[in-house]
């Protein structure tokens, strides 16, 4: 199949050797036009200057981007990807917000289906294939996409309507978010009372209360430093601030939800935006100290 991938950050790029792993035929645009050269020359895939040269010949259109102005700007204007028109179906992959997936559904030009089909797992997940992905449409609009999806993730759930793989999608964030902070501040009590780090981790992993994302990120929890950025805290605000929003929307209590979003705005504030979401451990310990 034809794809253009759209979008080669930490998420977007092994993504995209996955799809040409695949044997898909693959043509690449970022913002960063060196980056997409860097990477089509490793896969063997076409890289272009616009997301409308990428979209036009393309059977299907993955975008990974970080959030809703980005997909804005992507999407829209003279260049944009619908400006390519149609028929074609557009797979929007990064954590948007439901609004501007539904947004983007009734403005698609005529031909153009937009589905919203966002992830969990971190980066080395996207370079295993290894990503759950959450699809805002019916099995029967998902079936023809199989090549595609499961080139890229380990199982496919659809979730029935535009916008619910959106949604879907800040719950599971919502959820994680709060492990991350909820571990941050029980491995600092534990070190506070003289029990080391490693130690911690080793009775919280074999414990009722592990889960997948306490093994995979305790290289980062123990050592930060040490390892490349697979999440940062910015992007974490930016997901927790529109599952707040959503909430309000619905009228749903997320007391949670309120807390862990105050705490990820002061690490912002205190400098840590950058930073992986492990280092809210260490965060936390200075805020302690």
């Amino acid at each position: 199949m034809r794809v253009a991938v759209v979008g080669l950050g930490r998420m977007g790029a092994p993504m995209a050797r996955n799809l040409a792993r695949a044997g898909h035929d693959l043509v690449l645009w970022n913002r960063t036009r060196d980056k997409a050269a860097a990477l089509g020359a490793q896969i063997g895939a076409g890289v272009v200057d616009t997301p409308r040269a990428a979209a036009a010949g393309a059977e299907a259109v993955v975008t990974m981007l970080a959030d809703d102005p980005s997909s804005e700007a992507v999407h829209h204007g003279p260049d944009g990807l619908f400006a390519a028109g149609g028929p074609r179906v557009m797979l929007e992959m990064g954590t948007m917000s439901p609004d501007h997936i539904r947004a983007l559904a009734a403005e698609a030009p005529e031909g153009v289906t937009v589905i919203d089909a966002p992830v969990s797992g971190a980066t080395q997940a996207a370079a295993d294939a290894q990503l759950l992905i959450m699809a805002g449409c019916a099995e029967g609009q998902a079936a023809p996409l199989r090549p595609l999806l499961d080139a890229m993730g380990r199982k496919t759930i659809c979730l029935g309507a535009v916008g619910a793989g959106a949604i879907m999608k800040l719950a599971v964030n919502s959820l994680i978010h709060g492990l991350n902070q909820t571990l941050a501040e029980a491995v600092t009590l534990a070190e506070a009372a003289g029990i080391p780090r490693e130690a911690a981790f080793d009775v919280i992993g074999a414990s009722a209360a592990a889960a997948p994302m306490i093994g995979y990120r305790r290289p980062l929890y123990l050592d930060e430093a040490a390892h490349d950025v697979t999440f940062t805290v910015a992007l974490a605000k930016k997901d927790m601030a529109v599952t707040a929003a959503l909430a309000e929307a619905l009228g749903t209590a997320m007391p949670q939800g309120r807390v862990t979003l105050d705490i990820l705005e002061e690490a912002e504030r205190a400098g840590f935006g950058a930073r992986d979401l492990a280092s809210i451990l260490t965060f936390m310990g200075d805020r302690q100290a």
